[in-house]
């Protein structure tokens, strides 16, 4: 994964159920609204962070690769 990403949270789906930090703490925080927001938009692609993606319930979580906007998670269908 030599790719660098743009990490992005939607809070209007977000539900605040930590699952992303939990997963990936380096990679996301909970603010005091418990809204999830990632600590840097901009990454190196990370398994962590993808894993955070995957595992959020309401897939709140969207990352693309920097540049190009190829979707990385959700994967395009």
């Amino acid at each position: 994964m030599g790719d660098r990403w743009q990490v992005e949270v939607d809070r209007s789906v977000c539900i605040g159920s930590g699952m992303c930090v939990n997963a990936a703490a380096t990679g996301f925080r909970l603010d005091s609204a418990r809204q999830s927001h990632p600590v840097a938009p901009e990454a190196d692609a990370n398994e962590d962070v993808l894993a955070a993606a995957e595992g959020c319930p309401v897939e709140a979580i969207t990352i693309t690769v920097l540049g190009s906007g190829e979707p990385v998670f959700p994967p395009e269908e």
